[in-house]
C-alpha cells in the first residue's frame, strides 16, 4: 500500500499513507480520554479504586510534564526575543557606521 501511494503522490503520499496507518492502529488502543493515556496495565484494566487511582497519577505526571515543556518553550522564546533585539542594536550600530561614512564621502567631494 506504501509502494502504490509513493509511485501515485510520490514521497508525500507515502508519508501520508504511513501517518493514516499510525492513526488508525493507534485509535484503538486509547483508553477513555481523561482516564489516563492508554487502557494501562492490569492495575487499570482490573479497575476499581487502584485503577482510578492510577489513572490520576498518569494524568498529574503528564500535566507536570506539559507545564515543564510550556516553560521550557517559553524561557526559550524570551532567550530568541533577547537575541534578536541585541541584533537589532547591532544593525542599527552598523546603519549609523555607514551612514557616517558616506556622509564623510559626500563632505570629501
Amino acid at each position: 500500500m506504501a509502494a502504490v501511494a509513493a509511485l501515485r503522490g510520490g514521497l508525500r503520499g507515502a508519508l501520508v499513507a504511513q501517518q493514516q496507518r499510525a492513526w488508525s492502529s493507534g485509535a484503538d488502543q486509547l483508553g477513555e480520554l481523561g482516564k489516563g493515556a492508554g487502557k494501562g496495565g492490569a492495575i487499570r484494566e482490573a479497575g476499581g479504586a487502584f485503577g482510578k487511582k492510577q489513572a490520576a497519577k498518569e494524568e498529574r505526571y503528564f500535566r507536570e510534564k506539559e507545564r515543564e515543556q510550556l516553560a521550557a518553550l517559553r524561557k526559550h522564546h524570551e532567550e530568541e526575543i533577547d537575541h534578536h533585539k541585541k541584533e537589532i542594536e547591532r544593525l542599527q550600530k552598523e546603519i549609523e557606521r555607514h551612514k557616517y561614512k558616506i556622509k564623510k564621502l559626500k563632505d570629501d567631494d
